[in-house]
């Protein structure tokens, strides 16, 4: 049996009526590192925000739009320090240890930026 209440659909279940929630099929993205360590943060920090993209579906999108940022964020980003620092292909060919450890500072810095500009926000 289904019943109309405020506008959402419920079914009658023995004595209790449960919403007939579901998910835009077109919004099943997959959500990366980012995108679920801001999920993480907005569960915590930002319920109202959690609770109102989950139920107007539009949480995964969003978090699949966080994540793409990041990602983009990142992989510039990381290109424009190593440029500005000088970490080349010709070091790599040379000095591999100073290589990854130049790269994986960068990295790191770059993570942190994003940290504070994306998902903690």
């Amino acid at each position: 049996m289904n019943e109309k209440i405020n506008k959402i659909t419920y079914t009658k279940k023995g004595d209790y009526y449960y919403p007939n929630i579901s998910l835009p099929e077109d919004t099943n993205f997959s959500i990366g590192k980012y995108g679920r360590a801001h999920l993480r943060y907005i569960k915590q920090y930002n319920k109202f925000l959690y609770e109102d993209l989950l139920l107007n579906g539009g949480l995964n999108s969003y978090l699949h739009s966080i994540d793409e940022q990041c990602n983009n964020f990142l992989e510039s980003t990381i290109k424009e320090f190593a440029k500005k620092e000088n970490v080349t292909e010709e070091l790599k060919a040379s000095n591999q240890l100073e290589w990854v450890a130049r790269m994986n500072n960068i990295k790191n810095r770059v993570e942190e930026i994003i940290y504070n500009e994306y998902i903690y926000k």
